[in-house]
């Protein structure tokens, strides 16, 4: 019984798998907290599908297709603030017409190119198949961004729920408004290989959003994230392996699941508040 429940851990692509589910994870989660309070739900969606045009061009021009993720989701994230900023349209509008616009340039520029190498890996992720080189990467981007959101935490949360009384604290708003796309962009890339461009934006609502909804702290909030990040993101690839299933997508259903019931917990809450109350 024992040796079917450690059978996962025999092999070399699960012990992988395992690894880079526990590198991405917790600066997913850091993440999320903050892009949920900000409301900045959209920009992680928009940001994780526009880097697809800058992986291609990459690829096409033979330079590492990290690279290329990283200068794409910084020159959307950059463009959509910039748009938003400076015009009279809303910024959900501004990130969709952005994120739809680079993605559709993406797709025009994969389809174009005539080569044997699939890039579904990129829109999709193979946390099953990743090598020496995703976990170095994913390991040194996810500790440089923990470290920052961990540093600057108490800067960023009072820039989220206020950014005129972050201003007139004399924080730096524009250096914590464009730090934080930078982190955003840094983020995506660390996990484009683990989870995909278009499942990797499960990975910065979710855990955020079921933080959000168990406490009423910040500082709790960040540690409630990061446990349930790891908590889906092991537990997706341990399932996975039974199932017989591709382990991102059985994160974001864990993920999904958890909501629910995050959500259904406050309502029960709510509910017996009202009735106390009354």
């Amino acid at each position: 019984m024992i040796d079917q429940l450690l059978l996962p851990f025999q092999f070399g692509f699960m012990q992988n798998a395992f690894l880079i589910a526990i590198m991405v994870a917790v600066p997913t989660a850091l993440l999320s907290c903050f892009l949920v309070l900000k409301g900045w739900a959209l920009m992680g969606d928009a940001v994780s599908h526009a880097v697809l045009p800058g992986v291609v061009l990459a690829y096409i021009l033979g330079f590492p297709l990290i690279l290329g993720a990283f200068i794409a989701g910084m020159i959307t994230a950059l463009m959509a603030g910039w748009l938003a900023e400076n015009s009279r349209v809303k910024q959900d509008t501004v990130m969709g017409v952005v994120f739809s616009g680079m993605f559709g340039l993406g797709i025009v520029l994969y389809t174009s190119i005539t080569s044997d190498a699939h890039l579904d890996h990129i829109l999709f992720g193979n946390m099953l198949g990743v090598g020496a080189d995703d976990l170095w990467t994913a390991g040194l981007i996810g500790l440089g961004v923990t470290l920052a959101l961990l540093l600057k935490w108490k800067d960023l949360m009072l820039h989220a729920f206020d950014p005129a009384q972050a201003r007139t604290s004399g924080l730096a708003v524009g250096l914590l408004h464009y730090g934080l796309l930078t982190v955003l962009s840094l983020t995506i890339v660390a996990t484009m290989s683990a989870t995909g461009l278009i499942l990797a934006v499960g990975l910065l609502i979710a855990p955020g959003a079921i933080a959000f909804l168990l406490t009423r702290r910040f500082g709790r909030m960040l540690v409630v994230a990061v446990a349930v990040c790891l908590i889906a993101m092991l537990g997706g690839v341990y399932a996975s392996f039974y199932l017989d299933s591709a382990p991102a997508p059985t994160v974001v259903l864990i993920l999904t699941a958890m909501f629910l019931l995050a959500f259904l917990r406050r309502i029960r809450l709510q509910a017996r508040a009202e009735a106390a109350a009354e």
